[in-house]
């Protein structure tokens, strides 16, 4: 499957933005997704991840009550939804999908596909 992130830009601190990402191929529906994140500097850390039938999903701590992952198997589609964006959530957004029989790991060792990111800036 490839993978094609969206939806990325500058927003001030306390707005919102819609993160998508695209997939090909007709097997979409049987991959477990995640995002992440890599902010200038550091490393990659884990978002969230959703299993592929949607009923499993979860949160890093940081972004708990602000961030909704969310798809949609008939579009082939994985959403972030980002709401109350800090200054410290800037980053290139990541992502990723594998075909586990266990969804929801946060290492990105896990996941086999990825895409090429998109750049959210929060301006404070």
């Amino acid at each position: 499957v490839q993978l094609q992130a969206s939806g990325g830009g500058l927003v001030q601190a306390g707005g919102s933005l819609r993160l998508s990402c695209a997939a090909s191929g007709r097997t979409f529906s049987s991959y477990n997704m995640a995002w992440f994140r890599q902010a200038p500097g550091k490393e990659r850390e884990f978002v969230a991840p959703i299993s592929w039938s949607g009923t499993i999903t979860y949160y890093a701590d940081f972004v708990k009550g602000r961030f909704t992952i969310s798809r949609d198997n008939a579009k082939n589609t994985v959403y972030l939804q980002m709401n109350s964006l800090k200054p410290e959530d800037t980053a290139v957004y990541y992502c990723a999908g594998n075909r586990a029989v266990v969804a929801g790991s946060r290492s990105d060792r896990d996941y086999d596909y990825w895409g090429q990111g998109t750049l959210v800036t929060v301006s404070s």
